[in-house]
């Protein structure tokens, strides 16, 4: 093995293991949204609900959370690119790739649209019907999350599974496992 190869394989090793953690951040966070904050949310009432949720999109827009959003998807991807050509692993990174392109897509399409009307109702506090607001948004932003949330929960399996795969390989033959330009 030279050490290029080791280099390249220390790089997929690496990606790898920064794509599940991304990925477990993903899946955290929507996670969180359907088991605690979804739920507390459901006992206020409705101008209540409306303001905190208008917070919540302005709060979550920042660095930290599109690194991980964004970053899982892009790490997923590299990494279903260095592993192609492992067999062991391949089909499970890009089972992973699938389902979290899938939870992003849906954010894209779906939650982060509601949310932009939730934003564009205006201020809860002059909202004439807060419950009109209210309605057109929970129930499907609530039943969109729990998709997203089980869809980046698969991919973080899967993406787990692919690294216990990847340091199983790496012991018994590291001269086989794949590097990053996808020789084996």
């Amino acid at each position: 093995m030279t050490q290029n190869n080791a280099g390249r394989r220390t790089t997929a090793g690496s990606v790898l293991v920064a794509a599940t953690v991304a990925m477990g951040l993903i899946a955290g966070t929507f996670y969180i949204f359907a088991c605690a904050v979804m739920p507390a949310l459901a006992r206020s009432d409705d101008r209540v609900y409306v303001e905190v949720m208008q917070n919540i999109d302005d709060v979550i827009q920042n660095p930290v959370f599109f690194l991980s959003f964004i970053g899982a998807l892009i790490l997923a991807g590299v990494s279903a690119w260095q592993l192609r050509s492992s067999e062991r692993l391949r089909w499970w990174v890009w089972a992973a790739l699938v389902a979290y392109a899938l939870a992003f897509l849906f954010t894209v399409m779906v939650n982060i649209p509601l949310n932009t009307d939730l934003v564009d109702a205006g201020d809860p506090a002059r909202i004439a019907d807060p419950a009109a607001v209210r309605e057109e948004f929970e129930d499907p932003w609530v039943a969109w999350n729990i998709v997203r949330g089980v869809l980046s929960t698969i991919a973080l399996g899967c993406l787990a599974r692919a690294l216990v795969l990847y340091g199983r390989t790496a012991r018994r033959t590291p001269d086989l496992l794949p590097s990053a330009a996808g020789s084996a």
